[in-house]
């Protein structure tokens, strides 16, 4: 019995020698474990659920739909303050200030002209707003003394409920009769300039290839309408200086990834020609020579279409994706952080006729997959955006539209 007891503390002792005697070491372990099991913890703790929100399901992921604000009357787009409010725009020529789901109207807008797809369009704060306070803006610009309209850019700030401060830094060349395809959307590049789309204007297809014409292309500029020295075409006589990229038919969907630096565009296209693409310098995207779609009143190929085919256009840069069936887009985010952890990397498309939102699944060879989510629920997409937050935010284009906020449920 004596000589079991004193092998049994033999044991004990020898266990305590290897294993260390230094408390310290156990409790610092401790310690480092402490806030990685906190974190996880709150991370997967259950998030509330909006009140009044409506419940979505798609294929990765439940979501949860909920009214912000409104009602507006055709807004085109919403821009994120630093402080929580929101700016909205609505094409008949209102700006509204949402804060706390109450809507006040900013006044002192640029003159513009509202009119079928015309009026109050984008809406952008300058990448260093919080430094300098700029708001941008596009609209049509009515012709002085005419009846015509050019896509035009202006900047202001915000003081309480007006614009001060209003410069306008960009008209389109050539104002061309009122009503269609003025594209504007604007992206901001990692360098300070941006990016805004200026449509065809829907009544000479053919001014999309013509580079001494904005009709139909994506501009360069710096933020105070500048050209930029390296845009791709400054030396090139027969190509307007702020040109960026042409053969675009009427961009409302322009989206750059923050994590890539890619620069993606949703293209409205006739009677099933809607494709996607990436926006790259000099590039020529084909309208009108080359589209998928048809004309509208035959149903054949247009007269000033030579193919369907891009790759029979050396000079001509084929669309990433064509959307199948048609979806007239306007709108478009790619997805990065957030609590959508299986739509990393996605873009979501707004589509008009077809009222949905088509969610694209990318790599580097093309569209892996595409779903439609939200479809006939909130009505024709005008705008998709992701706030600072990472919830996504949604515009239907009608005359009583509610601004929406979609979160990820899990």
């Amino acid at each position: 019995m004596r000589s079991s007891r004193l092998l049994t503390l033999s044991l004990t002792i020898f266990v305590f020698l290897l294993t260390g005697c230094d408390d310290s070491t156990s409790e610092g372990d401790e310690e480092e474990e402490t806030p990685r099991n906190e974190e996880n913890e709150e991370n997967t703790e259950p998030r509330e659920r909006p009140a009044g929100a409506s419940e979505y399901s798609t294929e990765e992921h439940e979501l949860w739909v909920s009214e912000v604000a409104g009602p507006f009357e055709h807004p085109w787009s919403v821009a994120f303050l630093p402080d929580g409010r929101k700016l909205v725009t609505e094409r008949p020529g209102r700006l509204r200030l949402v804060e706390n789901g109450e809507l006040a109207e900013i006044s002192g807008l640029p003159e513009l002209h509202a009119a079928n797809q015309g009026g109050l369009l984008d809406v952008s704060l300058h990448p260093d707003y919080d430094d300098n306070g700029w708001i941008y803006l596009t609209y049509s610009k009515p012709e002085p003394g005419g009846q015509q309209t050019a896509t035009a850019v202006a900047r202001a700030q915000l003081e309480e409920s007006s614009l001060t401060d209003l410069e306008e830094i960009f008209v389109q060349d050539r104002y061309s009769g009122p009503g269609r395809h003025y594209g504007s959307r604007i992206v901001w590049l990692d360098d300070g300039t941006f990016l805004v789309s200026v449509g065809d204007r829907g009544q000479q297809p053919p001014r999309a290839q013509d580079t001494s014409d904005h009709a139909g292309s994506v501009l360069r500029l710096h933020d105070d309408g500048s050209v930029p020295d390296d845009n791709p075409f400054v030396d090139d006589d027969e190509v307007l200086d702020e040109i960026y990229t042409y053969g675009n038919r009427n961009i409302q969907g322009m989206a750059r990834d923050p994590e890539t630096d890619i620069v993606w565009a949703s293209d409205h296209g006739p009677r099933g020609g809607d494709i996607f693409y990436s926006v790259e310098a000099a590039n020529n995207y084909g309208w009108p020579i080359f589209t998928y779609g048809m004309d509208y009143q035959t149903g054949e190929p247009m007269d000033v279409t030579e193919t369907q085919d891009p790759d029979e256009l050396p000079e001509v840069t084929a669309p990433f994706h064509r959307f199948e069936p048609s979806h007239p887009p306007s709108g478009l985010v790619i997805v990065r952080g957030g609590h959508f952890d299986n739509w990393q990397g996605n873009a979501l498309a707004g589509g008009l006729r077809t009222q949905e939102i088509r969610r694209l699944v990318l790599n580097e060879d093309g569209v892996l997959q595409e779903e439609a989510i939200l479809s006939g629920d909130l009505g024709r997409i005008r705008d998709v955006r992701q706030a600072p937050d990472g919830a996504i935010y949604v515009l239907p284009d009608k005359s009583d539209a509610m601004l929406h906020r979609v979160e990820a449920a899990e």
